[in-house]
């Protein structure tokens, strides 16, 4: 289903998150809201996702030992989206 090679990684977006808050992103897209500072540590059960690729909407899903592969183009827009406005903030 992946093909897992070091080439494959070199145009994405990264973001983790808990598998909480994984759900919630299923849900109508709502206007985000950057938090700087996390009230929160970060969890041991981390969800981790990327885009694969943004022209067909194509996320994979890595929680523990579990790789998944997505084609949803709402949600490889709402990553790159996050992942753009979160470089921006660097700057």
């Amino acid at each position: 289903m992946i093909a897992s090679s070091a080439g494959v990684a070199t145009t994405m977006a990264v973001t983790a998150v808990s598998p909480a808050a994984a759900g919630a992103m299923g849900r109508t897209e709502e206007a985000a809201k950057l938090i700087k500072r996390p009230e929160t540590p970060i969890p041991a059960d981390v969800v981790v996702a990327y885009v694969h690729d943004a022209a067909r909407g194509v996320v994979t899903v890595i929680h523990g030992d579990t790789e998944r592969t997505y084609k949803d183009a709402a949600l490889a827009r709402r990553l790159l989206k996050a992942a753009h406005h979160s470089s921006k903030e660097r700057r």
